[in-house]
């Protein structure tokens, strides 16, 4: 089967990860996998694992991305592709349009993954116009079914898969250790209480400081660690989270590592994972690897990252937007030892590649027939 997913830039979101993870499983199963996206630092594991990467300005949310339709076109009836799988906005209307040139008898089948609440318009209703569409929990599942004509038959909620074995079976090297502690001394000694997550308003770094100031008053011990990198236009927002932790005395209990590449161990050696997006997260990818790696996750009790913890660790949910309960829950956490932590299979990648794939098999099935 040759498989084609489209998607803006390969940089470092849940959607871009989960796109990489999932196109080295179809290398893996002897498919052949290609990606077009306009590019990013994920193209280099992409291409080590296998997939094919085809750079095209897909990532524009302007009319100037329809300047591609004729290109993708011509793309596709090269590539000849069984299944287009598209994973956001742009790449599934420059898709559909590029379609509309190519006999029907031709084409591939279409597949959409609905990854967010994306806005209730016109431009948001290309995804719903896929041959199926996959919603990543079933929060986005009823969003889907409450906002855009869709057929229940036409959706399939498949939540997003980690490597669980990868995340479990991962050790922290005394190598490791040193280096984070001579690159950052102040973490030594301390209990590591992590917040992952680009820098962005939503995802509720604000809450994370307020939370470890009580948290610190009351465990010096801790040190929380804010792992993500700053978004493109967020300097502003970095400059806030800065000077609210001075304003909260945490210049000595908080530290922000930016961007990082060692996710698997900051897990490891973090005694606590915390999630405090300010609004429904569709998935919330974070929660599912920590818990993967055996750590336990607090998190506000709403969206996809609440359906994760429901099924997985049900003692870590707040409620939302709480920052005192919140710090009450971590400090209770922290002070008994964790139980093994069990993660349901259809959080696994596994279980993710086989739903997809059957979903391709069968839409495949459908057109021939």
């Amino acid at each position: 089967m040759r498989v084609v997913q489209i998607l803006p830039a390969l940089h470092s979101g849940g959607v871009e990860r989960g796109t990489v993870e999932f196109a080295a499983e179809l290398v893996r199963r002897g498919h052949q996998s290609i990606v077009i996206s306009n590019g990013g630092p994920l193209v280099r594991q992409l291409e080590a694992q296998g997939s094919t990467h085809i750079e095209r300005a897909v990532h524009r949310k302007s009319p100037a991305s329809f300047g591609q339709i004729r290109p993708m076109r011509r793309l596709l009836q090269e590539l000849r592709p069984d299944v287009v799988h598209v994973r956001s906005r742009m790449p599934a209307w420059i898709t559909r349009l590029a379609l509309r040139g190519i006999p029907e008898n031709e084409r591939p089948v279409v597949v959409s993954t609905f990854h967010g609440m994306y806005s209730v318009n016109a431009y948001s209703a290309i995804m719903a116009r896929a041959d199926h569409i996959i919603a990543v929990s079933d929060c986005v599942r009823q969003y889907v079914l409450r906002h855009f004509r869709v057929a229940d038959s036409k959706l399939t909620v498949i939540q997003r898969g980690v490597d669980v074995d990868g995340f479990r079976n991962q050790t922290l090297s005394a190598d490791w250790s040193a280096a984070l502690e001579r690159d950052y001394p102040q973490l030594a000694g301390k209990r590591l209480i992590m917040m992952p997550g680009r820098i962005s308003r939503w995802k509720g770094q604000l809450l994370f400081l307020e939370a470890m100031a009580e948290i610190v008053r009351q465990n010096p011990d801790c040190h929380g660690i804010v792992v993500g990198g700053v978004e493109p236009g967020k300097d502003r927002f970095m400059d806030e989270l800065l000077a609210r932790r001075a304003e909260l005395g945490l210049d000595d209990h908080v530290t922000f590592l930016g961007q990082r590449r060692d996710m698997a161990e900051l897990y490891l050696a973090s005694d606590l994972v915390c999630h405090m997006s300010t609004k429904p997260e569709p998935f919330g990818r974070t929660v599912t690897e920590a818990l993967a790696s055996g750590t336990p996750v607090v998190a506000f009790d709403r969206g996809g990252a609440a359906e994760t913890l429901r099924a997985c660790f049900p003692e870590g949910l707040v409620e939302p937007d709480d920052t005192q309960r919140f710090a009450a829950a971590a400090l209770t956490l922290l002070s008994h030892p964790t139980p093994p932590i069990q993660v349901p299979e259809r959080f696994h990648l596994k279980a993710q590649t086989e739903a997809t794939l059957a979903i391709y098999q069968r839409l495949i099935a459908g057109r021939e027939a």
